[in-house]
C-alpha cells in the first residue's frame, strides 16, 4: 500500500491534488486543510495516503499529516460516513477542533460540516468520545483565525510574505501566546515572521 508521497505539486482542484513523484503523477483526492497546506504549482509537497478501494474504484486519499489519516480511518468506522463525508468533515474542522467536539459531544460543532445532517453527527460523537482522547492531533495543525480579528490579520500579513496559511497561522498563533492577547498587529507579525522564517 502507497503510505507517503513526496514530490512536486503538478496540479489542483476544489477536492484533489496531482503531485509528481519521478515523473509519475498521483491524483489524491484531500480535504480543503491539506489541500491549502500544500502550497502552490511547484512547491514540493508531502502528503500521508490512505487507498481506498472499492468495486469499481480506487482513490488515493492524501494527508496534510499522520493524525488527519488516522482521524479519516477513524471516521469510516462509523456507519454512514464514506470518505466523501469524511474528506467534509476534516475539510470544516481541524484534528483538535475534531477531538474536541467528540470528546465534549458537540454533535453541532461537527454538523458544520458539509453533508452532515444532525442525526448523522450524533452518532459520530456517540462512537467517536471514547476514542478522541486516543488519538493524536496534528502538531502544528492550527485552525485559522476567525476574519476581521487581529490574528487573522497577521495571519494574512504573513501570507502576504509567502508563508503557507497553516505555517502562518501557526506562527501568529505562537506570537499570541507569546505576547499576550492585547498585542499590537504590528508586534504580532513582528514576533510571527520570526517565529516562521526561524
Amino acid at each position: 500500500m502507497i503510505a507517503k508521497l513526496t514530490g512536486t505539486l503538478d496540479d489542483f482542484g476544489a477536492d484533489w491534488a496531482v503531485i509528481d513523484v519521478a515523473g509519475v503523477g498521483y491524483l489524491v483526492h484531500a480535504s480543503a486543510k491539506t489541500l491549502s497546506a500544500l502550497g502552490v504549482r511547484g512547491d514540493e509537497a508531502m502528503v500521508f495516503t490512505d487507498l481506498q478501494v472499492s468495486e469499481n474504484d480506487m482513490r488515493l486519499i492524501g494527508f496534510a499529516s499522520a493524525a488527519e489519516r488516522d482521524w479519516f480511518r477513524m471516521l469510516l468506522g462509523v456507519q454512514g460516513v464514506g470518505s466523501k463525508v469524511a474528506l467534509a468533515i476534516l475539510s470544516a474542522l481541524s484534528t483538535e477542533e475534531l477531538q474536541r467536539a467528540c470528546a465534549g459531544g458537540d454533535a453541532a460543532m461537527v454538523a458544520r460540516a458539509q453533508g452532515v445532517g444532525p442525526k448523522l453527527a450524533g452518532r459520530i460523537v456517540n462512537e467517536l468520545r471514547d476514542k478522541a482522547g486516543g488519538l493524536p492531533t496534528a502538531p502544528g495543525a492550527v485552525s485559522l483565525p476567525s476574519p476581521g480579528s487581529l490574528s487573522a490579520d497577521a495571519v494574512s500579513a504573513l501570507q502576504n510574505l509567502g508563508f503557507k496559511p497553516q505555517v502562518a497561522a501557526s506562527a501568529v498563533a505562537h506570537a499570541v501566546g507569546e505576547l499576550g492577547e492585547g498585542a499590537e498587529l504590528n508586534e504580532l507579525v513582528r514576533v510571527a515572521l520570526r517565529r516562521a522564517a526561524g
